[in-house]
């Protein structure tokens, strides 16, 4: 199954230039390289924006991208501005992936002060090999964040408390030695934990992109 076919059938007008990542909208296409440094789940996948978010914190603003490919695999991106821009690829895991990959004493230190936790990696699964890496080490504790269902792009963002203030929430992030990879935990209000584990790309995975209109 390809998305192309669907997108050049609807386009009978002169398409809408796509040329950057930060233009994506919803119903783009991306391509990404069929590099064997990727996870085989991605390598040569076309990937779909089904929906665009924003991750509020006190010093920015991150657009989410949620993907889903026509391998039916769901991902979250974003990009990763420092010294050079990189793409970071994020996939949720559920609780038993986080039992295997980890131990469960060692994960629960993620969440002690003033978070300086280690965890090594006991073993990968079919939907964690090659996204996990053997050793994190914590560089993240507590940081508070508000999630929009938003494109801040285009809407914005209320700076008040309310309903439009987004859900709020606590990031704790991990990292390995060259910070290729990572763990991100999103513990929101209610109580309930997000884990992904996330790569570090460059811009240049994305070999191809295609305006839905």
């Amino acid at each position: 199954m390809s998305f192309l076919k669907n997108i050049f059938k609807k386009n009978t007008k002169e398409p809408r230039k796509l040329t950057q990542v930060n233009q994506l909208l919803i119903d783009d296409i991306i391509v990404l390289t069929d590099s064997f440094a990727l996870p085989e789940s991605l390598r040569q996948q076309q990937f779909q924006v089904k929906a665009v978010n924003s991750y509020e914190f006190e010093d920015k603003v991150q657009t989410e991208w949620a993907l889903v490919g026509t391998n039916a695999l769901e991902i979250f991106l974003s990009l990763e501005v420092d010294d050079v821009t990189e793409l970071k690829l994020s996939l949720k895991i559920q609780h038993e992936d986080v039992e295997q990959l980890f131990d469960l004493d060692s994960f629960a230190e993620v969440f002690d002060e003033p978070g300086n936790a280690f965890l090594d990696r006991q073993a990968d699964n079919s939907l964690t090999s090659m996204w996990s890496s053997e050793q994190y080490q914590q560089s993240t504790f507590a940081k508070v964040g508000y999630f929009h269902r938003k494109d801040h792009r285009s809407e914005n963002l209320s700076a008040y408390e309310g309903k439009d203030s987004g859900e709020q929430f606590e990031l704790y992030s991990l990292y390995n030695e060259d910070q290729s990879k990572g763990v991100d935990i999103e513990v929101w209000q209610d109580g309930d934990t997000e884990v992904c584990l996330t790569l570090f790309r460059p811009i240049t995975d994305i070999i191809d992109m295609y305006p839905a209109s």
